[in-house]
Order: structure tokens, then sequence, then C-alpha cells
């Protein structure tokens, strides 16, 4: 047991993970190709219409997605800026910064796609609703992260500076998921609960959750790629990128 732990303590090398990660790159894209496929056509083409909201309500196959993916990559992303801020290795801050702006694009994702859906069944794109005003706080967290990280030269220094945010920030995440309990707000409740019967039909439930498990295979996917383009710029001066980058001419 001992060994194998050893064994993948090694990948915390960004030496040895960069070749594991070019590995599991074309897996993880398969796979979201084939989620995504899967979702999209049951949910705009086998799931029954809503009784209330027409064929309107189709957009929550992108909406709800997105909307778990942007708080579940603020999950990660604050893991690994807290594994890097308690080991100081330099793999964590990296998976940080690469999974930042996949989590701020699945944060805007979810607030123009609520707002889609928002227009037809409130009548307005915006209401300063708990649950919409702590997601936008989400999304200018990421950027907050992002422009930190790049206003700071030493990327060491950095990665620290934006893992104190992003611990900072965690506070948002279980705000946003429990607004709709703790406050009277314009936002429907949770369809699909851990304690309870899912309240749509099982057709909808798939689609919904093929279409999350393609979201979750794209960012592992998009933060392995930007992974690798991190390490090679902030390892250019060692001797395995400069082996690496020889091979490659």
């Amino acid at each position: 047991m001992s060994n194998r732990l050893i064994n993948w303590f090694r990948y915390a090398s960004p030496q040895s993970f960069y070749p594991l990660a070019g590995r599991m790159i074309p897996w993880f894209w398969g796979l979201a190709a084939i989620f995504g496929v899967a979702g999209l056509g049951i949910g705009f083409l086998l799931a029954p219409s809503d009784a209330q909201q027409g064929e309107g309500y189709r957009i929550i196959f992108l909406h709800v997605p997105a909307s778990w993916m942007s708080m579940f990559i603020y999950l990660v992303m604050a893991f690994w800026a807290a594994t890097g801020l308690a080991f100081n290795t330099r793999l964590s801050g990296m998976m940080a910064s690469a999974l930042a702006p996949t989590g701020a694009l699945f944060a805007f994702l979810s607030l123009w796609t609520g707002a889609l859906w928002g227009k037809p069944m409130w009548g307005t794109w915006w209401v300063w609703d708990a649950r919409l005003t702590s997601e936008l706080i989400l999304l200018f967290l990421y950027i907050g992260f992002i422009a930190l990280q790049a206003a700071i030269d030493d990327p060491r220094r950095a990665d620290r500076a934006g893992a104190i945010l992003a611990l900072v920030g965690v506070v948002n995440i279980p705000i946003i998921y429990f607004s709709v309990q703790w406050w009277n707000t314009l936002h429907q409740g949770a369809s699909v609960s851990l304690t309870k019967a899912p309240s749509m039909a099982a057709m909808m439930l798939w689609g919904m959750l093929l279409c999350a498990l393609a979201c979750w295979m794209y960012s592992i996917a998009v933060a392995l790629m930007r992974v690798r383009v991190i390490m090679l710029e902030r390892e250019r001066h060692t001797d395995w990128v400069r082996a690496l980058l020889r091979g490659k001419e």
C-alpha cells in the first residue's frame, strides 16, 4: 500500500504529471463528446415538454449543469489552492490557475442561460435575487483570482495570493446552494436532491445528468490542456522542458 502511495505522489512533480496529463486528455475529450451528444439528444429531442413551462424549460439542460460546474470547479480550485499553501507544491498552484478560466466560463453561462430562462418565465432578464446575486459574486471571484495572479510577476507569490482569495471566497458556495432555502427568493428550488426523489420526469433527469457529465469531462480535459501550457511556461528553464522542446524540433 505504501509503495502505491509513493508511486502516486511522484505525479505531484510537473515533470511526471506532464506526460500523464497528455495521455488522459484524449480520453476526457472523447467522454465529453459522448455524454454531450447523448445528453443534448435526450434533452432536446426525447424529453417531454414541461406541463407549466412548455418547451422553454429545455434550457435547463445547459443552465443547470453550468451552475453545478461553476460551484464545483471553485471548490476544486480552492482545494488545490489550500494544498499548495499547506505543502508548498508547485503543481497545486498550477492546477488552481488552470481551473479558474473554465470556472469563470461556467459561471458566465449560468448567469446568461438563467437570464434567457428568466425572461419568459419571470418577465425580466434579471432580478437581485439571492441565488442570482451570489452567482454573480462567484463570477467576480473567478475574475478577481485570474486578475490577481496576472498582476503579480512572481508565480509562487501569485499562487499564494490567489490561494488566499480562493479560500476566502469558498464561503460564497454554500450561500449559492442554500439561498433558495434560507431566503424568500424568486428562483425555484432544486429539482434534484440527495435527500428527496427528483421532481422531474426520468427522461428529463437523464438528459440533465448526462449533460452535467459532459461538462465535467470537458472541464477536466481543458484544465489538463491548460496546466500543461502553464508547466511549460513556468518550467521553461528546467532541463526536462528543454529536452522536451528539443525533441519537438
